[in-house]
């Protein structure tokens, strides 16, 4: 029996983070503290709370602590917890978004230019965040038709040289640094400027675009003034909706403005980056009972920053909240240098959050009603989805698995989490098929819950796996689902497995859950509900697939033959399928190919003649 008063008089006076739970054991509110004994005290001793915090504290059955080191600890192990447990008493930040940013990775000796969603501190330039993936792909086609800076992720510190360049050199979009045939100084040279041009911003861009553009026009070369003026068209269109704030600003800053309503509170984030607005985002908390917009603040301050991949150099914000020194430090400790977090009180700043909180509100009295139907609709359908298949408890976390693989060529598997009915993206996990050859969805599937599960148990990387699912989704039929079914067995582990099955339109059907197939119809909620999973599943290995395939699409044994380019190389595959069945084939069927001849197909044969020879002398040795 856990005796409060007794366990009041344990408590140490550290700084740490304390958790209230109810009589079933779990987690209902969590804070920080500078002094734990005397913040966890008042909660048992003052007479002046909230209704909602008494409603908390009618519920506490016993309490926990974690005494740290600091204040700045206490605030990263806060957000944290709450991000893990969503407690009912703490106020909580919905969120699922994560901008792109462009990378050129300076710190090799070849910088490559690419697309990133993480921002870390390994010496590269980051520039950022941009409002879509599109204007991301876009600018880095555009910097790559200009300075032709290379994209691929090979290792180059100048001493090796490639057999042959690959596609992007083909097209006049890379130098091709990997085979010599550009100075390192001229390389530089060409870094140095892509650099300066994301840095200064479009204008300059669309200057040397323009330029280029009359020249080759001036030259009768209209094909390339053509495709000039479609890229100025494109910049134009990325930036049209971006808002000048300061011309002399060359500062990363966030300026946040909100709207609270009854139950749930509206943060509203503008992005200015290098003084013009790129981009703009909304934000719901929920259980805001009685909370101030100062502890709202606060509470987004410390879940969203010490979430997000990136850290702005400056954050303006409406109010003043406490611990915002704290909030300094771990910002700055963060970012690697100094954020300052600032109360504008008259000037450009205070009229743009004035206009940011408009919005807001704006947005809250139009907004509200449509999420909060949303996230009811969507518990709604897990309530029934429990009782549809008699589970003890309610489904809080679902994971449902897939695997996506064609002729077993780079068979993957995809993870997707529903907290509460809602996709929860940032713990979407992907797994690439590493001990199964061929197309073989059964060990597929054993392999990644495998994995899920022993780094769920503290094997490895824990990091998004250390939250079990509370039911497990399969996308299958009852061989899948008993495979995942064994897995789970296999480790004593309790937890409800679900095969999704489709019908002859590979359209959702029903589920399969204990060897027993249960179906509903299409106007059901939890129907709608398995549909969005199954899909989400499936669309997201896909993805996977789809990109690794593209990746390796140019990369294969074909590329060490003689007299074998990249047209041969394509006209081969799509021929006869596959390396292996190249490997088979006479000199009389491969020169039939395509753009084939006869010396081409004579030196895929020797190649693969020679090498089965070589094999064979090893094996008999």
């Amino acid at each position: 029996m856990f005796d409060i008063q007794e366990e009041l008089k344990k408590v140490p006076d550290n700084p740490g983070v304390y958790q209230m739970k109810n009589q079933f054991g779990e987690i209902i509110y969590v804070g920080k503290a500078k002094n734990l004994k005397r913040r966890v005290k008042q909660y048992f001793q003052s007479k002046n709370h909230s209704p909602k915090i008494e409603a908390m504290i009618r519920n506490i059955a016993e309490f926990e602590y974690i005494i740290v080191d600091n204040e700045v600890e206490a605030l990263i192990l806060e957000a944290n917890l709450i991000k893990k447990y969503w407690p009912k008493y703490n106020t909580i930040l919905r969120d699922d978004k994560q901008y792109p940013y462009i990378k050129i990775s300076v710190q090799e000796k070849y910088p490559r230019i690419f697309k990133v969603r993480e921002v870390k501190k390994d010496g590269a330039k980051y520039f950022g965040p941009y409002p879509s993936a599109y204007a991301v792909n876009e600018i880095i086609d555009i910097i790559g038709s200009l300075y032709k800076l290379r994209k691929c992720s090979l290792k180059l510190d100048g001493t090796k040289k490639n057999q042959r360049p690959c596609l992007n050199y083909h097209i006049g979009r890379c130098t091709a640094p990997c085979m010599g045939n550009v100075e390192f100084k001229d390389y530089k040279k060409e870094v140095d400027m892509a650099i300066s041009f994301l840095a200064s911003g479009e204008e300059a861009l669309v200057k040397t675009l323009t330029e280029n553009m009359q020249s080759a026009s001036q030259n009768l070369d209209f094909e390339a003034a053509a495709k000039y003026r479609d890229q100025i068209k494109a910049i134009e269109m990325i930036s049209e909706k971006q808002k000048i704030v300061s011309a002399n600003s060359n500062m990363d800053q966030d300026v946040i403005g909100s709207a609270l309503g009854i139950e749930e509170a509206c943060i509203q984030i503008f992005f200015i980056r290098n003084g013009k607005i790129i981009g703009r985002e909304h934000y719901l908390l929920t259980n805001i009972e009685n909370e101030s917009r100062e502890e709202i603040i606060s509470s987004f301050i410390s879940q969203f920053y010490t979430g997000t991949v990136y850290i702005p150099k400056e954050i303006y914000i409406e109010t003043e909240v406490e611990d915002m020194e704290v909030f300094e430090k771990l910002l700055s400790e963060k970012r690697g240098n100094k954020v300052s977090i600032k109360v504008p009180a008259k000037g450009d700043k205070s009229m743009l959050i004035k206009m940011i909180k408009k919005n807001a509100l704006e947005i809250l009295e139009k907004g509200s009603q449509r999420i909060k139907k949303n996230l009811d609709e969507s518990m709604q359908a897990v309530e029934e989805l429990k009782d549809l298949l008699q589970l003890d408890d309610t489904p809080m976390r679902i994971e449902a698995y897939d695997i996506s693989n064609i002729q077993g060529v780079e068979s993957v598997g995809s993870m997707v989490v529903f907290e509460r009915g809602i996709p929860s993206k940032s713990n979407y996990r992907r797994f690439r098929i590493k001990t199964v050859k061929g197309p073989n969805d059964y060990k597929s599937m054993e392999e990644v819950l495998e994995r899920r599960i022993n780094r769920g148990l503290g094997q490895g990387d824990m990091k998004g796996f250390n939250k079990m699912p509370d039911l497990i989704l399969i996308d299958g039929g009852k061989g899948q689902t008993n495979i995942a079914e064994e897995v789970i067995h296999n480790y004593g582990l309790n937890i409800p497995v679900c095969g999704m099955i489709k019908d002859d339109k590979h359209t959702t059907r029903g589920l399969i859950y204990q060897n027993n197939e249960i179906e509903f119809s299409k106007d059901n909620k939890v129907y709608r509900l398995i549909y969005r999973i199954q899909e989400e599943a499936h669309r997201f290995a896909i993805e996977y697939h789809r990109n690794l395939r593209d990746k390796t699409l140019f990369k294969s044994e074909l590329d060490n033959i003689e007299n074998v380019g990249e047209k041969r190389k394509i006209n081969l595959l799509k021929e006869f399928g596959s390396v292996d069945s190249i490997k088979t084939k006479s000199i009389e069927e491969l020169s039939a190919v395509e753009g084939m001849n006869i010396k081409a197909a004579e030196s895929v044969y020797n190649y693969f003649y020679k090498r089965t020879k070589n094999e064979n002398k090893m094996n008999e040795q």
